[in-house]
């Protein structure tokens, strides 16, 4: 399908760096409604009349959302809800690069999975109960090569061995130290953010499984891009370090266009694909839109687990109501 028979879309995170990119691009392929979310009035204000000077189009709609404040998330849904509308396309880019020290929620949930996913979950949950959805949605969240397991300092949790050293192997039980970061889960910025990730693609999986036909959803990573803000927050040696080696090594890196370019890529493809992971190739940052198929993806129990916990997290119900 093409932006044009596509008409309405959402991005969250939109303020600047992958998501404003993207909110751009959606309008230059022909979309007459982009929904641009933010964390606060005056940035989400600010990023469209910034998209608007760029595109020189006036289709971009400013909508308050901050996934740390699920409040704000259940009062988004409410307002588009209002406006009335189904959307076409859903960029679920929000997040966050994790701080060196621990940062929780006011719920009580580490931010970085907070921010990548809770918040998603819901908003997710809330635009299907609602009817908000259209019946081809095609779904779209931020992934990392990070949870292929293969980026060196990036280490997702081994789930299973976690689980089976602390819980007596009760997955939900691990699952559910990582999102609060509770003893005996232990804080590692590089290994957070993997695990994070880790988790999208997990839930992208299950939530696959509950939507009905011709909906899809999907894990994409848009690759190493450093020049965004999302590393502001990061720890010293990421943003002094690791970027900077990333940006000089040839094929480690691409432009916010390129990486906004997958998720558009992913979300208007018509083949009914679902529930997937897509990313660069394996031990690769950059380069041609792979399917990412290593085995600790494929757990089905993980999958599971990783949407019940979510679902709690968030507050909504278990499974998907429909």
């Amino acid at each position: 399908m093409t932006g044009k028979q596509r008409s309405t879309a959402i991005v969250t995170g939109a303020t600047s760096g992958l998501g404003f990119e993207t909110a751009a691009q959606l309008a230059e392929q022909g979309y007459s409604r982009v929904i641009t979310t933010g964390r606060s009035d005056a940035k989400i204000s600010d990023a469209v009349s910034r998209l608007e000077d760029r595109s020189g189009l006036d289709v971009f709609e400013p909508l308050v959302l901050d996934n740390h404040d699920l409040a704000t998330v259940e009062a988004a849904v409410a307002e588009l809800a209002r406006r009335g509308g189904t959307i076409d396309v859903a960029i679920l880019n929000a997040g966050m690069a994790p701080r060196k020290e621990l940062t929780k929620t006011p719920t009580g949930l580490e931010a970085t999975i907070a921010s990548t996913l809770i918040g998603h979950h819901l908003l997710t949950i809330r635009l299907f109960e609602r009817d908000l959805l259209a019946a081809d949605a095609g779904i779209v969240i931020a992934g990392s090569e990070a949870a292929r397991g293969d980026v060196p300092t990036f280490h997702p949790v081994d789930l299973e061995a976690f689980a089976a050293e602390y819980f007596d192997g009760d997955i939900e039980a691990a699952i559910g130290a990582q999102v609060r970061m509770e003893a005996p889960a232990t804080y590692k910025p590089s290994d957070t953010y993997a695990t994070a990730k880790l988790f999208v693609a997990w839930w992208a999986a299950e939530l696959s499984r509950m939507l009905p036909e011709g909906m899809t959803v999907n894990a994409v990573s848009p690759g190493s891009t450093p020049e965004t803000n999302a590393i502001d927050n990061a720890p010293f040696y990421m943003r002094k370090l690791m970027i900077p080696l990333f940006k000089l090594m040839p094929g480690m890196s691409h432009s916010v266009a390129d990486g906004a370019a997958r998720y558009l890529e992913v979300a208007e493809r018509n083949s009914g694909v679902t529930g997937k992971f897509y990313a660069s190739p394996p031990k690769k940052m950059t380069g041609q839109l792979t399917e990412v198929n290593v085995p600790h993806l494929e757990n089905a129990a993980a999958q599971r687990a990783v949407w019940k916990v979510t679902s709690e997290a968030a507050g909504v119900a278990y499974p998907l109501a429909n």
